[in-house]
């Protein structure tokens, strides 16, 4: 598998953890071993692992959160060990852009931060369909 799809089946994993509710796979996607940052769209900015899953505990326990999925995706690698996705999120009716940022450790490529924000003009594809690696 290439780097290019192995970073983007982590942060398609990202998104189907997101959606599923299942903080437990959400937690292995989060690095262990770098600083997080988080911001959810409204919020200001979370830092560290604790505050970033304490976030997501509590976004993926409110009996409405939300339907995701990702669209669009692709990857943009600064280095060998370190990428960063760029997507779409449509959430209901709303599209949001998110930026994700991996690096690769010894367990394969983790998640150090994500950033989602309203999209002034989603992309065509959310009128087509999502796109799959799987």
């Amino acid at each position: 598998m290439s780097e290019e799809v192995a970073v983007l089946f982590a942060n398609e994993a990202f998104y189907n953890a997101f959606a599923t509710r299942d903080l437990e796979a959400l937690d292995e996607i989060w690095s262990r071993e770098m600083p997080a940052v988080c911001v959810h769209p409204g919020w200001g900015p979370l830092y560290g692992r604790n505050a970033v899953m304490q976030s997501w505990a509590g976004i993926l326990s409110a009996p409405s959160a939300p339907s995701i999925s990702c669209h669009d995706a692709k990857a943009h690698f600064l280095s060998d060990d370190i990428c960063y996705v760029t997507c779409y999120e449509l959430i209901a009716e709303d599209a949001l852009v998110a930026t994700n940022v991996y690096v690769k450790e010894a367990t394969g490529w983790r998640m150090i931060h994500h950033h989602a924000s309203p999209a002034a003009v989603p992309p065509s594809e959310l009128e087509e369909g999502t796109q799959r690696l799987q």
